[in-house]
């Protein structure tokens, strides 16, 4: 049965202002899942420009999944951003050395690091929302437009707001469950482009016995 082709580039023909993310992807900590697209309004291969602050030394991954729609201008903070607070002044004076490494208290390893940033699958961020470094956002979530996440959003709930915060979840506890066992996006291009209807739908039970 046919099906979009994950590895085309741009996948909507005529139109190259929206790819399949992973193919233009040239940082290995970076890490995409199929069929996530991103759409950028000037030039969706300035994606890396919007992860700001990813130094390789530190070594954090942004981790995308399957499935995500990222809408143009959504950024991702990194580690790479962050600054010591708890000293009077949050002035980075041992990166510039000359005698300033020496000095403070603090060398590189002991600035505030949160972790990988992991977006789950069937993801949606929308126009210019911006992650902070090291937040989970779970499986079927959304992000509403221009939202500031600054902490770990749940599986299948909606986020708006700066700081963001849950304003609703798309389905309840049991259906939520029942989605996660069910991870259709797992499943193999087939079986997913044969149940598209059911994906498309709203019964949770039906879609967790198809075939």
């Amino acid at each position: 049965m046919p099906a979009p082709d994950p590895s085309n580039t741009y996948p909507l023909p005529h139109h190259q202002n929206l790819v399949f993310l992973k193919n233009i992807i040239q940082s290995p900590n970076i890490i995409v899942g199929d069929y996530t697209y991103y759409h950028d309004m000037d030039n969706p291969h300035n994606f890396e420009k919007n992860v700001l602050y990813h130094f390789d030394f530190i070594g954090d991954k942004l981790r995308l999944g399957k499935f995500c729609a990222i809408a143009s201008g959504a950024k991702f903070i990194m580690n790479g951003g962050n600054h010591e607070t708890k000293p009077i002044s949050t002035y980075p004076f041992e990166i510039f050395a000359n005698g300033w490494e020496r000095k403070g208290g603090t060398d590189a390893s002991e600035y505030p690091y949160k972790g990988d940033t992991v977006i789950g699958n069937d993801v949606w961020i929308g126009y210019e929302a911006v992650i902070m470094p090291g937040v989970k956002i779970g499986n079927g979530a959304i992000v509403a437009t221009k939202a500031v996440v600054t902490k770990d959003v749940p599986d299948y709930a909606i986020v708006a707001g700066n700081p963001a915060q849950v304003v609703k979840m798309r389905f309840v506890e049991s259906e939520i469950a029942q989605l996660l066992q069910t991870a259709w996006w797992d499943w193999s291009v087939e079986k997913i482009t044969r149940n598209l209807p059911f994906i498309k739908a709203a019964d949770i039970a039906r879609l967790a016995n198809c075939k």
